[in-house]
């Protein structure tokens, strides 16, 4: 790690902003780089982006709802993630619908084609503009991420997120492509070729990044990018794999569908259509102790020791898709073998014996029956709840704090009848969740997982199978990632240059 430098020995800087040729270019990551160096140097940045598209949301400490990638790299710049890093988050609700998110709070659905209209465009330019200037008061630099590409030209009058953002944070801009998926010359030519010249003004370097190979062989290829483009290539960053931070897109779960291990304990996450919060099981990735991987396939659910279901944006939908595909009847054929099976969230309402929507919150069902795991119903109530909570385990003989966050929509209790047994005990004096034994609970609680204590309670019934039997300090785990991330970027960008431009705005 970079020693840090006195905060008064620094120039403040301009913001800076990250835009891309294109969706997952390396936007967000690039931007949890720079939030981590800029810390590391002495200064006290912070990550905006001022529209975000994505189901896993994360909880600030006020109690509001903000994207998760921006509390990520709130967290690499070492602050407390707030709504103005995002005042505005779209939550999919299907290929056409999102839910508003604005500054932390739901104001309603909207598709696409009402989203993108004019109409209404100004006020939420207004709030976002807003949210930015707020940020900008109190931390120095501002790291600020564009969405998608620059170029939508369709969609140039309307967008708030990437150029007129720029314009008005008077941000130096950085264009970001992707030279692993192929084209890259073409993508950052015509990105810049597309742009207004009061916009391409603004731009005052480019980033080439996941490169594979021999970087020498580029040279050449970053002297033709400058020559075209008319801005320097500030860094040529090679693709990693040994550097691990949270994603804020779900495409690669499919991918970690692998089959049970010997020697670990085998967790299988249940891979929902509305699956949300994914980050959910990060720490249990990473944990030696632990082979997770995500599944709807039966015969694999039948080899895991723990089933996870996990946070749904349509517990109803996803709940009717279990039984239709056969999940349902495994989690139940497994459970009665002596699998684990825990509920977070939409998976704990989808464990008890029913759920009524008498609102219509998810759809024209009002009453659907659950999987019957738990004796517990939930009620769908539209004051959705996000707060952040520090909570203890009812169950266990040392009782440590620990942290986690809540955003849901519904109310679960037990059935009538049924005894009261809540798994955890909140700060605030309630309780949450339900545990009939250490192999069948529900919870609300995102982040619990990221808790030692609680993962060593849920591992604790199969560890004479793990060869590893240490505890993982998943949070110890993150801040190494952050350095490494920040040594790997320092290690191939031109930083020197770097902060030439955003002291001096020149190139």
């Amino acid at each position: 790690m970079k020693p840090k430098i006195e905060r008064d020995t620094v120039s403040r800087l301009h913001p800076m902003m990250l835009v891309g040729t294109g969706s997952d270019v390396g936007k967000s990551i690039l931007a949890t780089a720079f939030c981590r160096i800029f810390r590391q140097d002495g200064y006290r940045p912070a990550p905006f982006k001022a529209q975000n598209m994505a189901l896993n949301s994360f909880a600030t400490p006020e109690g509001l709802e903000i994207g998760r990638a921006q509390a990520v790299q709130a967290e690499a710049a070492g602050i407390p993630c707030h709504t103005d890093m995002n005042p505005l988050l779209l939550k999919p609700l299907s290929d056409h619908t999102s839910q508003v998110v604005l500054n932390g709070r739901p104001i309603g659905n909207r598709s696409a084609y009402d989203y993108f209209r004019r109409e209404g465009r100004e006020a939420l330019r207004q709030e976002v503009c807003a949210a930015y200037d707020r940020l900008a008061a109190r931390y120095n630099p501002i790291v600020l991420e564009g969405a998608g590409s620059i170029s939508e030209i369709n969609l140039r009058d309307t967008d708030l997120v990437n150029m007129p953002m720029a314009a008005h944070a008077g941000a130096d801009v950085f264009l970001v492509g992707d030279i692993d998926r192929g084209g890259v010359f073409a993508s950052l030519y015509g990105s810049m070729a597309l742009l207004r010249p009061e916009e391409r003004h603004l731009i005052k370097g480019i980033f080439v990044n996941k490169f594979r190979g021999d970087l020498r062989l580029f040279e050449s290829g970053a002297r033709m990018l400058e020559d075209l483009c008319g801005v320097p290539v500030l860094g040529v960053i090679p693709y990693y794999k040994d550097i691990i931070i949270e994603e804020e897109d779900s495409v690669s779960l499919t991918a970690k569908s692998m089959e049970a291990q010997r020697g670990k304990v085998n967790v299988a996450v249940v891979l929902l259509r509305h699956l949300s919060n994914f980050t959910d099981f990060n720490s249990l990735e990473q944990d030696p102790r632990v082979h997770l991987f995500y599944t709807n396939n039966t015969q694999e659910l039948s080899k895991a020791d723990i089933i996870i279901l996990p946070g749904s944006k349509n517990t109803m939908g996803d709940l009717v898709e279990l039984r239709r595909n056969g999940v349902a009847g495994a989690i139940l054929r497994a459970k009665r073998e002596g699998a684990t099976v825990l509920g977070i969230c939409g998976g704990y309402q989808m464990m008890g014996r029913e759920i009524f929507d008498p609102e219509h919150v998810e759809g024209d069902t009002e009453c659907l029956p659950g999987l019957g795991i738990l004796p517990v119903c939930t009620r769908m109530t539209k004051n959705k709840v996000t707060r952040q909570i520090r909570f203890r385990l009812m169950c266990a003989d040392k009782q440590v704090e620990m942290e986690g966050y809540e955003i849901h929509m519904g109310v679960t209790t037990p059935d009538k009848g049924e005894p009261i047994s809540p798994l955890a005990c909140l700060a605030d004096g309630t309780e949450d969740g339900y545990m009939v034994n250490n192999r069948c609970m529900g919870t609300y609680l995102h982040g619990i997982l990221d808790n030692q204590p609680f993962v060593d309670f849920l591992l604790a019934p199969y560890m004479e199978k793990a060869k590893e039997r240490s505890s993982f300090d998943y949070r110890a785990f993150k801040e190494e990632q952050y350095d490494k991330l920040a040594a790997h970027v320092r290690a191939h960008a031109n930083i020197p240059l770097l902060y030439n431009i955003l002291t001096t705005g020149s190139l």
